[in-house]
Formats: structure tokens, sequence, C-alpha cells
């Protein structure tokens, strides 16, 4: 992987900027298996450690691809392990990010994949991190980023993230929810393309509260924010509330363009049902289009790469040049 500090470049194609994520996960395996498959369809440049990379490459016997690489040497050979947990990698992450973001300011790449991270890594290093979608949102004060899952099959955004279950009724408010849905309208219209979206939205409780008998966050929150968007949106329509299991059986079969989450684990576990590999977390409402596997660190299997698989991140990537193409579209 040869090693170029100045990324600019006279291609017309869609300029990727892709980080390696947590140094001893399989961010390193599954960023040189996808730029080896995806060869030529996009101008890359990697965001990471030259020596991990080098190390990922001898344990999976392959010959890196010529992209363009910003070394930041930040990983020191003597202490470094695959699969380890410490505070100088979750330092190192945040690093990529960082160099990352002062690339998308500077106009030097179109968009950013970012390969997963470890939390508990970057709060050892002693920074307050909860995620990726949070930490960017912060950097460049859009404080309503919405994450947006998608595989195959599905499309969710949520409105909540990581927070704890016991939280999720104290922050779901009808400002939290009309945000959510006016970035997601105006995400599956600019990056997808989709002129009239359908949406639908999950109530929180069991079979969306049964009108208010197992709970009242439908009623009190929901309902009103769809009634009044429903109103000022002529080209948008939007379903609910509904139960969850309805509301995602449904869009499985084609009926909404994206089912409004309201907490987590909601979104996720359909998600990795119906299409694991295909799975793609895309940040809306950043001034950059940002994606991610849907997958973690992997640090059980980060010493044996092979076992890795890069479908995620490959998925990831095509979804990036894809919505960056349909912007310029747009």
């Amino acid at each position: 992987m040869s090693l170029k500090n100045n990324p600019t470049s006279k291609s017309s194609k869609i300029r990727v900027g892709l980080t390696i994520g947590d140094p001893a996960g399989i961010g390193p395996a599954i960023t040189l298996g996808a730029l080896k498959i995806l060869k030529g369809k996009a101008d890359f440049t990697v965001i990471g450690d030259s020596l991990v990379l080098a190390k990922a490459a001898k344990l999976l016997k392959i010959a890196p691809e010529p992209v363009k690489l910003i070394d930041l040497n930040n990983v020191g050979e003597k202490n470094f392990n695959f699969g380890s947990l410490n505070a100088q990698n979750g330092t190192a992450c945040l690093e990529y990010l960082d160099v990352a973001l002062e690339l998308l300011k500077n106009n030097k790449i179109d968009c950013l994949v970012t390969c997963p991270i470890s939390k508990e890594a970057i709060n050892l290093a002693g920074a307050r991190f909860s995620g990726h979608t949070e930490y960017l949102a912060k950097q460049t004060g859009r404080q309503d980023a919405v994450m947006m899952l998608i595989n195959d099959k599905l499309k969710f955004s949520l409105v909540t993230r990581h927070i704890r279950l016991r939280d999720v009724s104290r922050m779901l408010t009808r400002e939290l929810l009309e945000n959510n849905i006016l970035n997601t309208v105006k995400g599956l219209k600019s990056l997808f393309l989709i002129k009239k979206p359908r949406l639908v939205v999950c109530g929180v409780n069991p079979h969306a509260s049964d009108n208010g008998v197992i709970g009242t966050e439908e009623q009190e929150i929901i309902i009103p924010v769809i009634k009044s968007l429903n109103r000022k949106l002529n080209s948008v329509a939007i379903s609910g509330v509904l139960g969850a299991d309805v509301a995602i059986s449904e869009a499985a079969k084609g009926k909404f363009d994206c089912v409004i989450a309201a907490y987590h684990d909601q979104a996720l576990i359909a998600l990795k049902l119906t299409g694991f590999d295909s799975g793609v977390n895309l940040t809306l409402g950043l001034p950059f289009l940002r994606t991610s596997p849907l997958h973690g660190v992997a640090f059980d299997i980060a010493r044996k790469p092979a076992l890795a698989d890069p479908s995620s991140l490959i998925a990831a990537i095509k979804l990036a040049i894809k919505c960056t193409l349909n912007q310029k579209k747009a």
C-alpha cells in the first residue's frame, strides 16, 4: 500500500475516505479485503497505520492494493497485538476520524466510510464516546444527525440510539421525533431519489400501547407528530403509529420505504435477521455522507483475519458511492 499524505486526485471517480477503525479489531483486515474486491470502483484514501495494515496483509497472505494511505504511525509495534483492548488503540481511532474530518473540510474526499471502533477502548483513552454518529455530529455541530440502518430489504431511522432502554421514554420528545422524520425524508429524497417517501412509525410499547392501555407515549408524543407532519408535508406519506412487529413486517413486504424505530434494538434485530451481510449504517444530517458496516470490532477473531467477512464494509462503500452520485443528481 503506497504512502501518499496528500490525497488529491485528478480522477473523476468518487473520492472515498476509509478509516480502519480500531487497529486491533477486524477493521484492517476487512479494509484490505474490500479494497481488493472493489479495485477501481472509486478513488480510495485509507486513513490508518501502515504497520497495522502490513501485519493484517501478512496474516491474510495477500498483497495490499496500491491506494493512497495517510499513515498516522500512531500504533507502536512493541505493544501491538490484534484482539487486544487498550487506550492506545482508542486514541488512534479518534485520530483517524479527526484526519478524515479535515479531509472532508478541505474537499480532499467526497464521502467517509468508517470501520468499526471499540467504544470501550476510546473511553479507556479518556474520551467520552458513545459512537461514531454522536462523535461526528458533535464535531460538525449537527446534533440532530440521524442514524439510518439499511440492508437489502429494509431501511430504519433510529429516534434514539446508544442509550439505556429505561431512558428511551424519557428521551423521546415531539421535537426529537419530528427532526428525525424530517431528516429521514430529506435523506430518502436526496440520497435515494425517492420522490414521495412512504414512512411508518413504530410505537414504543407493545401493540403501540393498545390506545393507551399499556403506555402513553404513542398518544402524547408520536401520534400528534405524525398528524402534524402529514398536514405540512405534501410529498410524504407517514403511517402509524403501529406496533413494531406489524410495521417491520409490512415494510419487509415493500409497503414502506423506511421504518422509524423508537430505539436501537427495535431495528437491529430485524436487520441482522433479514440481511446481516448487506447491512450498512448511514448517517443523515451531516455536512457530508458517512457510512459504516453493521458490525463491531470482533476482537475474538481479529487474530485470525481470514475469518473476517468484508461483505458489510463492501456494502457500506458501495452505498457511499451510490448516494454521493445521487446527491450530485438531486
